[in-house]
């Protein structure tokens, strides 16, 4: 990784607020080797972006049960326009990134338990000087919550979602994107359903690390 790359300031996004109607509970709080999820992937992510948010609405099960309990430092992000799904949320985080004053922001979602920052070092080599985005791909297809976003596009993403728009696809079509091949595609495993997360546990064997939950500073 060059230099360049090393230095550069960037901000953490994490996406929390999804229903997990598939997995039957909240995945933020889902126990990953002694803590919850959401645990596990800020304090990966924070080893490498500053500050790291979580956003997700005020109502959700993430911000009820994890806010204030103790663990990995993150800023949560509780202002996103209800019902304007995952370009909403995108664009509330790359927009208190802004605010942070970090010109990029890695992007991911809650429940991708082996994130590694590798990932966030491979798609900042991908990120060229024109683009809007550098997001990961595998061998199946793109994952724009696993990608870093240039976080001038927060009001682009904004303004999309209030037309109606729901599609990330369609948010990828309106910015310029380098999609990056990872040289390990675990990093984007993600658990939807209950059955995923126990074949994953099996696998994977966990994840090093201690209990913990989420504070806000």
């Amino acid at each position: 990784m060059s230099d360049v790359v090393a230095d550069m300031a960037l901000a953490g996004v994490v996406l929390a607020g999804g229903a997990s109607r598939r997995m039957g509970s909240d995945k933020a709080g889902l126990d990953w080797n002694g803590q919850p999820m959401l645990a596990r992937i800020v304090g990966e992510v924070g080893r490498r972006c500053d500050p790291v948010s979580v956003v997700a609405a005020a109502s959700s099960a993430a911000y009820r049960t994890l806010q204030g309990s103790g663990g990995p430092e993150a800023h949560w992000v509780t202002d996103e326009k209800a019902g304007t799904g995952p370009l909403g949320a995108l664009a509330a985080g790359l927009a208190d990134a802004a605010a942070a004053g970090r010109e990029v922001a890695f992007v991911c979602a809650t429940d991708m338990p082996l994130i590694s920052t590798d990932l966030i070092d491979e798609l900042l080599l991908g990120l060229r000087d024109n683009d809007d985005a550098a997001i990961a791909v595998d061998a199946t297809r793109a994952h724009p919550f696993a990608a870093i976003y240039r976080t001038a596009c927060a009001g682009r993403i904004r303004d999309l979602a209030a037309t109606g728009e729901r599609r990330m696809l369609a948010a990828i079509d309106t910015l310029v994107v380098n999609r990056v091949s990872i040289s390990n595609p675990d990093w984007l495993v993600n658990v939807n359903a209950p059955e995923d997360l126990h074949r994953l546990r099996i696998t994977a064997g966990g994840v090093p690390g201690q209990p913990g939950a989420i504070t806000v500073p």
